[in-house]
């Protein structure tokens, strides 16, 4: 029924928002606004590709952001088409493949030294052995999962597309808490991946809340609202928090559709700072720097202690950009059409590009050490070096 709402919505939205881009249920072909095309420059990052490869299906059209996820040496990716795979993540090659008839894997994959944790659109969750692909568990849960989990030290976080985060037992999946926020009756498609640490669960909600919940008993422990909702039509009020969420050195960054960006002291949720921003897909904190692209395609960078703002690239406008990552001393984001843009931390100008294949970029890309690992919605896998 919800999807449903998505689907009809489409015309208001588009009429509401004067052809806005940036709903996610909407096609390339009925983008009103055509992407930017993108200009030419002398590459300034030496940017090698280590190599490339198949992550099955990927997402397909199920509106999830799949990203890889990667432990150690290891790489580990899941697809639409109900395959699991372990990579090596120097190689790409593949290390062990696991497929479930009949399952179509839209959260995840998340990773440890010993689990492999992913959801499917039928709200299931198995989990695999990191070492061999073996099934372990699986457990029922309300609704379609279409996000990464979160495994931390004492418990898997699990979020349904209903509004209602699990915490389960990474050793059989048994249910030990259930948090729960009301659904608006029009959102987005697409939730923010819960995010563990300081003993606590966070993630954001359609209500446009940012909420932490204590990772032992799922009680909450504080709210914080990124963005009010209001407005007289249900198009007006949309508010969801669904990009992706960064915790680092007991700050939490989170942004929201029509709201902010914002940082806030983990342990109690007060505010640092926060600057009006829309943005569907999230941020990547390193070092001095907030990046953050909004939901028109501009890509924006925040000082991380001040919320002051750095830089914005206005070149990659209408592009429908992945949540983006941080590598060195460069931003690394997606694209629409396949292509992986590398931008200068210094001052956003561009410094590298490369393309995947010919389908979006949803997912973040996924940094380890000077690699960065993207996938496409296709499927398409690749291994960059920056240098």
């Amino acid at each position: 029924m919800r999807r449903t709402i998505l689907i009809v919505a489409v015309a208001v939205l588009v009429a509401t928002l004067g052809g806005c881009n940036w709903f996610k249920g909407l096609g390339k072909k009925d983008n009103v606004e055509p992407p930017t095309p993108l200009v030419e420059f002398a590459p300034t990052a030496n940017v090698q590709k280590v190599w490339s490869g198949s992550a099955g299906g990927g997402s397909g059209k199920s509106g999830a952001r799949m990203n890889p996820a990667v432990v150690a040496d290891r790489l580990y990716v899941a697809s639409v088409d109900g395959e699991v795979q372990a990579l090596d993540a120097a190689t790409g090659r593949r290390l062990w493949s696991t497929k479930v008839k009949k399952m179509a894997w839209s959260g995840g994959p998340a990773a440890n030294a010993d689990l492999v944790v992913v959801g499917a659109l039928n709200g299931q969750v198995r989990a695999f052995s990191a070492q061999d692909g073996s099934e372990l568990w699986q457990v029922q849960l309300s609704s379609e999962i279409i996000c990464a989990p979160a495994i931390g030290t004492g418990i898997i976080a699990v979020r349904t597309q209903d509004g209602r985060l699990y915490g389960l037992d990474p050793a059989d999946g048994t249910r030990r808490w259930v948090y729960e926020q009301a659904v608006p009756v029009l959102s987005l498609r697409g939730n923010s991946s819960p995010v563990i640490g300081n003993g606590l669960v966070f993630d954001g909600f359609d209500t446009g809340r940012l909420v932490a919940v204590r990772e032992s008993d799922g009680a909450p422990a504080w709210t914080q609202v990124l963005t009010a909702g209001e407005g007289r039509t249900e198009v007006e009020r949309l508010a969801d928090s669904d990009g992706q969420l960064v915790l680092d050195n007991g700050e939490v960054f989170a942004s929201s559709f029509r709201g902010q960006v914002a940082a806030f002291y983990a342990d109690s949720g007060r505010s640092a700072w926060s600057r009006e921003l829309s943005s569907f897909s999230g941020l990547a904190v390193g070092g001095t720097a907030v990046v953050v692209s909004d939901a028109d395609g501009n890509v924006w960078a925040f000082d991380r202690q001040s919320g002051a703002n750095l830089w914005k690239q206005e070149g990659l406008l209408h592009r429908w950009l992945s949540p983006p990552a941080i590598v060195g001393n460069y931003a690394v984001v997606g694209d629409l059409e396949g292509y992986v843009h590398w931008l200068s931390l210094t001052d956003g100008s561009f410094a590298g590009r490369q393309r995947i294949g010919k389908k979006a970029i949803e997912s973040a890309p996924v940094v380890n050490g000077d690699v960065v690992f993207v996938e496409s919605a296709g499927g398409n896998l690749a291994a960059f070096r920056t240098q």
